[in-house]
């Protein structure tokens, strides 16, 4: 069975870390990839030869994996790491209620209504939602691994588990980081992809229409009961009411992605390690697959026969049918899911089909903590988790990438 959103590893902040390693001054614990391998040939010299077989094996991978990388490098990782691990908790809470529950993702056991709710968007919606819990997941753990394997502190975030869970049937009793029950959504990204113009280039867009203080999971079986009949035309006070969570968690999907999206582009000019920047254009392009694949969904909630459709607890939180006259157009029509060509480096340059943004002040570390903690992910989280999660974002922010020249750079050990 795997293991979700957890990794046996110290915490990010600082009085956990060993003082038997070194730190620099953002409290980063790292070390030496001399002192991991001595490390590694202690604990050998006890091994059977097949075991010793194994360990100068690994020995080998972590001089190949730590071959150029710099502390920058790290600080990457490891804000990814992070990042990874608050998905896995979020789509998890989703795969329980509308997921496929599995060995593979284990844990909850479904909201029929919620489900068929979901499925009322796309009949696959219940695999897609476990195929991305799996996918994040997996990238987690690996970050966490390869950090591991260079002799650098892994992430864990397990100490802030400390949210509550959905009292509503298909939710496991236990602490979360993040908050699905109050969101306010940024949609403009769904004007942004249809859209000539650029973010990067200093333009703003609008959202198509608000999402504001709503839930994307059924929150108790008294406002959402399980057993309510999700077949369309959806006219009853419950069916409509957990139609418009699921498409708020419709829009929710593709509104995280987008932004992973375009986190891991933006921190590609950042990395310096050859082996660093394949891990970021690899894991990178699945979540442009995953954001590709939610815009698809998103649209469906916006158009006939389930749109227009308005909250029966929230007047003002209507989700209209944009393919409407009162919309029209381009920028709004629900099957244009593939990048409209933009501006992209330069306006004297041609138009070209693109991720946006991937600038760092747009899409990096510190504006990925904001844009997730406006949309209300982290209400109810402590002080002390907001201060991790930005010490170990603004480390990311700061790095750079480094020429052959610039040694001083690297880790010590290295």
């Amino acid at each position: 069975m795997k293991n979700f959103g957890s990794t046996h590893s110290e915490s990010l902040l600082p009085d956990s870390i060993s003082p038997t390693k070194s730190m620099d001054s953002r409290g980063f614990s790292s070390v030496g990839r001399r002192s991991f391998l001595r490390k590694m040939g202690a604990a050998g010299a006890s091994l059977a030869p097949v075991a010793a077989l194994l360990l100068k094996q690994d020995q080998a991978l972590a001089r190949e994996f730590s071959r150029g990388l710099t502390r920058g490098d790290v600080d990457i990782l490891r804000f990814l790491a992070a990042a990874e691990i608050l998905e896995t908790d979020l789509w998890q809470q989703y795969n329980e209620f509308g997921g496929v529950q599995d060995n593979e993702v284990p844990g909850g056991s479904g909201n029929p209504a919620y489900t068929a709710a979901l499925s009322n968007l796309d009949s696959d919606m219940a695999e897609y939602i476990h195929d991305n819990n799996d996918d994040e997941n997996s990238h987690q753990m690996f970050l966490n691994a390869f950090l591991q394997s260079v002799g650098a502190e892994p992430v864990n975030l397990d100490r802030f588990r400390t949210l509550p869970s959905s009292k509503a049937t298909g939710a496991q009793q236990i602490g979360r980081l993040t908050n699905l029950t109050q969101l306010t959504l940024d949609t403009s990204w769904y004007v942004r992809y249809r859209s000539t113009e650029n973010p990067d280039l200093g333009v703003q867009f609008s959202p198509p229409f608000p999402i504001v203080n709503r839930p994307a999971i059924p929150l108790d079986d008294n406002d959402t009961p399980p057993n309510t009949d999700l077949t369309p035309p959806i006219t009853t006070r419950n069916a409509i009411r957990m139609q418009a969570i699921a498409d708020t968690a419709a829009f929710h999907f593709a509104t995280i992605e987008q932004g992973g999206s375009s986190l891991y582009g933006s921190c590609i000019p950042k990395a310096t390690s050859l082996v660093v920047l394949r891990i970021l254009y690899a894991i990178g392009g699945s979540e442009v697959a995953h954001f590709q694949t939610w815009h698809d969904k998103a649209g469906n909630a916006v158009s006939t026969p389930l749109a227009p459709l308005t909250d029966p607890t929230a007047p003002e939180v209507t989700f209209p049918d944009l393919n409407s006259s009162a919309f029209g157009g381009e920028a709004f029509s629900t099957n244009l899911i593939m990048p409209e060509p933009c501006e992209f480096i330069s306006h004297n340059l041609p138009a070209c089909s693109i991720i946006r943004p991937t600038l760092s002040k747009n899409a990096g570390p510190i504006a990925v903590v904001t844009f997730l903690a406006n949309m209300g992910l982290f209400k109810g989280q402590t002080p002390e988790f907001f201060q991790t999660l930005q010490r170990i974002a603004t480390a990311a922010n700061e790095a750079r990438r480094r020429l052959a020249s610039d040694d001083d750079d690297r880790l010590e050990g290295f």
